[in-house]
């Protein structure tokens, strides 16, 4: 079932320096508890929408999955989020673990991309380092972090704040890319870039 989202009614606003605006949605899959958080990038702001825990409860798992994907397309159709980003499978030890979480990430990605919306990748370590600066970070720092980022009057659930880590990074990986961009743009032309682009693909496809 669905957990009771974590709202903000204030607005909640940090600096970055992005030109688009978008809807990010981050995913922290598990099959057991899947944590989800919104965050708004607009200019050079983020502002915190919603986050919350999906909780499928013990049984079966294919019941499990469909909590995952049904609660998930609730979320989708009410925010209509422009961008997704989820935690990518990492090397469990115990082989039936790895797969329920892989099965997870399914379920949630097909929730997801049913309305074509684009998927990012991070690994954990990945989002820890662009959160909190270490990629081995523990758990009550990434919360710690994401609070203090997002500016929020709580502390998320555990599950939650790694949702909105995950978002945060992407976030912060879409600034990086269009500030290339920008910069890119600013010192060549167009047509010069096109140039470019159109020597490099002779090269490699000769």
């Amino acid at each position: 079932m669905l957990a009771s989202p974590l709202c903000i009614s204030k607005e909640n606003l940090i600096s970055l320096s992005t030109p688009s605006t978008a809807i990010i949605l981050g995913i922290d899959p598990g099959s057991l508890k899947t944590g989800y958080g919104l965050i708004e990038s607009s200019g050079n702001r983020l502002r915190f929408l919603e986050c919350g825990t999906i909780k499928t409860g013990g049984g079966a798992l294919p019941p499990r999955l469909k909590i995952i994907f049904d609660d998930l397309r609730m979320v989708v159709q009410q925010w209509s989020p422009d961008e997704m980003a989820i935690e990518n499978v990492f090397l469990a030890r115990n082989p039936d673990s790895a797969l329920k979480l892989g099965q997870a990430r399914g379920a949630a990605i097909c929730a997801v991309t049913m309305d074509n919306i684009p998927v990012a990748e991070y690994t954990a370590n990945q989002v820890k380092q662009a959160i909190v600066g270490k990629g081995h970070a523990a758990k009550a720092q990434v919360q710690h972090m994401v609070k203090i980022l997002l500016n929020l009057n709580e502390m998320p659930q555990s599950d939650a704040a790694d949702a909105l880590a995950i978002a945060l990074c992407h976030a912060n990986t879409r600034k990086t890319m269009t500030e290339l961009t920008s910069k890119a743009s600013e010192r060549y032309p167009a047509d010069v870039l096109g140039a470019i682009r159109g020597r490099r693909k002779k090269r490699f496809t000769l």
